[in-house]
């Protein structure tokens, strides 16, 4: 009963440490750049009307138009780089 209890435990443990460092990954880690610096990256790489601007999978992330089509993008936390672009289908 003992070892049940004990294993029961710590797949609590593990569960509760998988759910926080999901967490952390979809929020601004203390060395990313700002919301607004990400903003003027994107500005000066060409995209207007962006949305949904937010950190997701160690990321920021959203849709935007460039070229006149909506796009959606990813990039780099700490740079700004666009790291991925693709239409929005």
């Amino acid at each position: 009963m003992a070892i049940k209890l004990a294993h029961a435990a710590f797949a609590a443990a593990l569960t509760v440490l998988g759910a926080s460092v999901a967490v952390a990954r979809d929020q601004p880690g203390p060395d990313w750049i700002t919301k607004d610096q990400a903003m003027q990256k994107l500005t000066a790489a060409g995209y207007t009307n962006v949305t949904g601007l937010k950190a997701d999978d160690g990321r920021w992330e959203g849709k935007g138009v460039k070229n006149g089509k909506i796009m959606e993008f990813h990039l780099d936390p700490r740079t700004g780089a666009v790291l991925k672009e693709k239409i929005d289908d």
